[in-house]
C-alpha cells in the first residue's frame, strides 16, 4: 500500500493515517522516515518483528505472543507489516482509548480470525502471554491464575462459558470493560 518502494509516503496513504489514528502529518512524516530507515524495503518481516519485540522483554520468552501480535495486525494477511500496518497497530497498543485496545485484543485472541474466541484460543494467547512473565513474577501470582490453564479456566468463568462455547467481539469488549480483574488477566505489564 502507498508508495514506499520511492521513499515517499503517499498522500492517500497519509490522509487514511491521519483520520485512523491520533498522529499529526509531521508526526506520521517523521515514523515514515524513521521506518524507511529501519526497512530499506518498505515492509518488516515476522521474524525482525519478533527480533525487535524480544528487546523489550529481555529476560523472557516473547517469541510466542510477538508471533501472535504480529498475526494480528498483519490485516492482509501477507507475512510482512507495511507501514500503514506498522502505524495502526503502534496507534492501537498506545492509544489511551480503551475501546479500540479491546478491539485489538480481540484479534489477538481471535486466532483463527473467524471472529469468535474459543477457550483453546484463550489457553493459547495466556500460555504466551506466561511466557513473557519471569519466575519470580509468576511465583507471586494468585493461587487461581499461576498457570496459563488456571488464569484461561478464571477468564472463561467469569464469561459463565462452558468448554465448548465461543465468546463473541461485543461480548468480549463489554466483559473486560466491565471489570478491571479480566483485563489484568488478558495482558501482562511488567514490573518496573
Amino acid at each position: 500500500m502507498g508508495n514506499t518502494k520511492s521513499g515517499a509516503l503517499s498522500r492517500e496513504v497519509l490522509e487514511d493515517l491521519k483520520t485512523s489514528t491520533r498522529y499529526s502529518e509531521e508526526e506520521l512524516c517523521r515514523w515514515y522516515e524513521s521506518f524507511q530507515r529501519q526497512c530499506p524495503d518498505g515492509r518488516i518481516s515476522r521474524a525482525e518483528f519478533e527480533k525487535i519485540y524480544g528487546t523489550f522483554f529481555p529476560n523472557s520468552d516473547p517469541q510466542g505472543y510477538a508471533r501472535h501480535v504480529f498475526r494480528s495486525f498483519d490485516t492482509n494477511d501477507d507475512g510482512t507489516l507495511d507501514f500503514r500496518e506498522y502505524i495502526i497497530a503502534l496507534h492501537l497498543t498506545s492509544s489511551g482509548k480503551t475501546h479500540l485496545k479491546l478491539e485489538w485484543a480481540f484479534s489477538l485472541f481471535d486466532v483463527d480470525r473467524n471472529g469468535e474466541v474459543s477457550k483453546g484460543e484463550v489457553l493459547e494467547i495466556i500460555t504466551a502471554i506466561f511466557k513473557m512473565i519471569p519466575a519470580e513474577e509468576q511465583k507471586l501470582l494468585p493461587e487461581d491464575e499461576n498457570s496459563p490453564q488456571k488464569r484461561a479456566d478464571k477468564l472463561w468463568a467469569y464469561f459463565n462459558k462452558g468448554e465448548n462455547d465461543k465468546i463473541a467481539e461485543a461480548e468480549f469488549i463489554e466483559g473486560v470493560m466491565k471489570n478491571d480483574a479480566i483485563m489484568r488477566l488478558i495482558q501482562y505489564e511488567p514490573k518496573k
